[in-house]
């Protein structure tokens, strides 16, 4: 959108009086001064403000991260009365937000919330084949050939997985460390995948969404995404940049 439409729609003044105000250099975004009329902005991924005072548009999208901890459930509401994501970061953010995908209670790590539903499904729906990576400690030591097996799928529910990536972070006599990039999320399926080969999940976190990065959050923290981040995410999910 370009700026003085924004700044219209935002009720701050007439298109032509918003572009008088960019002229003058009273407007600000991301702070930087812009005095380019035709200058692109998004709701919600800019910062814009006019005279030092930031402009929002209503029902502007929200992009948050959490470092999701153990014992929370990656649902809005739960009927059992169990803590979920939303008890941590709902009443702080100050307003609706989802999250994207799952982490099952005993799951950890990075977790996306938002209220932009076209990048969700985009994120979520393998035909766009955005990666998502995790650190898994299993039991024991997964062979060559289990290893192999995994990475060209294995059959779950009466299902195929797809493809995927894993490579071995380290080991102990009694664990190993591995980290398993995948371009789908169906329930459990990192568990399950490898329950398949006899090494059962012990801890499991999800490190990165696309080109988002869970690194500098401690767990129960969160943080709303900066602009170029979101910017990176939607440029991985295919959406138009225009």
């Amino acid at each position: 959108m370009r700026l003085q439409k924004f700044l219209a729609h935002a009720g701050v003044c007439s298109r032509r009086a918003a572009e008088a105000l960019i002229r003058k250099g009273l407007v600000r975004v991301d702070g930087s001064t812009v005095s380019e009329l035709g200058f692109q902005v998004e709701a919600g991924v800019n910062v814009v403000e006019v005279s030092g005072k930031r402009v929002e548009l209503s029902g502007a999208k929200e992009y948050w991260l959490l470092n999701k901890p153990v014992g929370f459930l990656t649902t809005v509401q739960d009927p059992f009365g169990r803590p979920t994501v939303m008890d941590i970061i709902g009443s702080r953010v100050g307003t609706r937000l989802y999250p994207v995908g799952r982490l099952d209670m005993d799951s950890q790590g990075l977790l996306l919330l938002t209220n932009d539903g076209e990048l969700a499904n985009r994120l979520l729906h393998p035909r766009h084949k955005v990666e998502k990576s995790y650190h898994v400690r299993v039991k024991g030591r997964p062979s060559k050939a289990d290893l192999q097996r995994l990475r060209g799928g294995v059959e779950i529910e009466g299902r195929r997985t797809l493809p995927c990536r894993i490579s071995v972070l380290g080991t102990t006599r009694r664990y190993t460390l591995l980290e398993i990039t995948l371009k789908e999320g169906r329930k459990r399926q990192i568990r399950m995948m490898m329950a398949a080969v006899g090494h059962p999940v012990v801890k499991l976190t999800r490190v990165r969404i696309g080109p988002l990065e869970l690194a500098g959050l401690a767990a129960g923290e969160f943080r709303r995404l900066s602009g170029n981040e979101v910017m990176a995410l939607k440029k991985a999910a295919g959406l138009n940049q225009k």
